[in-house]
């Protein structure tokens, strides 16, 4: 769900505003968000959980989504999948300015992390890197930050939230962060729509808006915040496969290097943390 996520997010940011068309996909799946918390008769997080929810919407999803989808107007699925993956090695650092220790085999997977980033970045500009494709880079770049951002405030109410009511809450922040972006930024709103796009937008509303994040929100519950995170590293061999068999998308021998080198350190960390 996670990696094909990226694909069908392209064929709607290649024809519609990526910020209206995530505007539009938040609204449509609030009301079926809303069905299924009334169906199972859960609580609300009340109090400080509240808020932590809040961030996790507004950053976590709504601005993680955001960047994510303006990258994919200009580089390839499985690209902006790899650098979206790097939310667990700002997790890390994040974790780790809070003091929470980091094993030896923790700290040589956050390196290599980041060395796989800065080598497929330096090989894109040895190659020549137009301003678009920069520009989608560092936008994917920025949503991981971002979601880290959300994870890391979500992460101590995680055992006390039901998660299709944490699913709920921050979709409805994030609706109301991307209607002000879209408002904002967006452009006019699209007028027209391809059976492609059409297709894409249901797949993005129900496999991933409903489905793919209420998992995710069971993740983070049974194995915390940096586990799920860290899971998240499957998701770019997904996209690139099925970018390039069905999407003609092609990425050069930097990007798989450098998408190499950061998936074995982000193997190296999640591993590190299931020995602690």
């Amino acid at each position: 769900m996670w990696g094909s996520a990226f694909n069908a997010a392209r064929l709607v940011s290649l024809e519609w505003s990526p910020l209206w068309a995530l505007a539009i996909r938040f609204v449509a799946v609030v009301p079926v968000l809303w069905l299924i918390w009334r169906w199972r008769r859960v609580g609300f997080p009340q109090g400080e959980d509240r808020w932590r929810l809040a961030l996790m919407g507004a950053f976590g999803m709504g601005g993680y989504l955001a960047c994510a989808w303006i990258a994919l107007a200009h580089v390839p699925s499985g690209l902006v999948a790899l650098l979206a993956a790097c939310a667990p090695l700002f997790v890390a650092l994040g974790e780790a300015w809070r003091g929470q220790r980091l094993s030896p085999t923790g700290w040589l997977g956050l390196a290599l992390g980041w060395l796989g980033v800065a080598t497929l970045g330096l090989l894109r500009s040895a190659d020549g890197l137009a301003a678009a494709e920069a520009w989608g880079l560092g936008m994917a770049l920025l949503g991981a930050f971002l979601q880290a951002i959300g994870v890391l405030a979500y992460a101590p109410a995680r055992g006390r939230m039901d998660p299709w009511a944490a699913n709920l809450g921050q979709t409805v922040v994030a609706s109301l962060v991307l209607i002000a972006l879209a408002a904002a930024l967006g452009g006019p709103p699209p007028d027209s729509a391809s059976p492609t796009l059409i297709a894409a937008m249901i797949y993005s509303c129900l496999a991933v808006g409903i489905a793919g994040y209420g998992l995710f929100f069971v993740v983070i519950g049974r194995f915390g915040a940096s586990n799920a995170a860290a899971l998240q590293l499957m998701a770019p061999p997904v996209a690139a496969v099925i970018g390039w068999s069905f999407m003609g998308e092609r990425l050069a021998w930097g990007d798989l290097l450098g998408g190499a080198i950061t998936l074995a350190g982000l193997l190296l960390m999640f591993r590190a943390r299931a020995r602690a």
